[in-house]
């Protein structure tokens, strides 16, 4: 399953993306506020579990997401905003990193560098910006898969029909949340219209 986010806030905040006078802070901190939006969408039925907490007249029990339950990984560098924005929400949330590079002459994508905690009875939300062919995040996926992910939800800003089709084909028990979906990618394998190279301009580098 996959969905679109309908947020006028959300797709206000991806033109401000592709807008290319958007400088790198202000790029990487609207990354943070769609994330926090799509999150909060992703994790409304998400499990809650009672706990009494203290208030100013006295305890009370409240409904609180159970979130220890829940891992978050980004792929590297480009997710790493998308992490910073939900941990303003979720500081407790335990988080993982997988590092992954593309190579544009092939499009193919190959993870160099990974870091997460215990996956068995967790549900992972996969940070990932760009769904360009689909490549990184399908093998980002099976690798989680062997790590023992009891659940794996995709988390995406941008995203090209091929790519989340591919995604979902590889992989059709994984839930796609995605605040665009795009026209198409390109015979470079490029989102478009897209933003450009999410991670440069993340970060100022090119």
């Amino acid at each position: 399953m996959y969905k679109e986010s309908t947020n006028v806030v959300v797709k206000h905040l991806v033109n401000r993306l592709r807008d290319v006078r958007t400088a790198p802070n202000e790029f990487r901190l609207t990354i943070e506020e769609i994330s926090r939006i799509i999150a909060s969408e992703t994790l409304n039925d998400f499990k809650t579990i009672t706990t009494n907490i203290e208030t100013w007249q006295g305890p009370l029990d409240v409904q609180v997401l159970e979130v220890q339950k829940l891992v978050l990984i980004p792929i590297l560098r480009a997710g790493e905003p998308m992490l910073t924005g939900i941990l303003r929400t979720l500081p407790y949330a335990r988080s993982g990193f997988l590092a992954m590079k593309r190579d544009e002459k092939t499009a193919e994508s190959k993870l160099f560098y990974e870091n997460v905690p215990p996956l068995e009875d967790k549900t992972v939300l996969l940070l990932d910006p760009m769904v360009a062919t689909g490549g990184s995040l399908i093998d980002a996926i099976t690798y989680l898969k062997s790590k023992g992910a009891k659940k794996i939800i995709s988390l995406n800003i941008l995203g090209a029909p091929e790519g989340i089709d591919a995604v979902q084909k590889a992989h059709p028990d994984v839930d796609i949340y995605i605040a665009q979906i795009d026209e198409r990618l390109d015979d470079k394998k490029y989102i478009r219209p897209g933003l450009g190279d999410a991670g440069d301009r993340a970060f100022n580098t090119n």
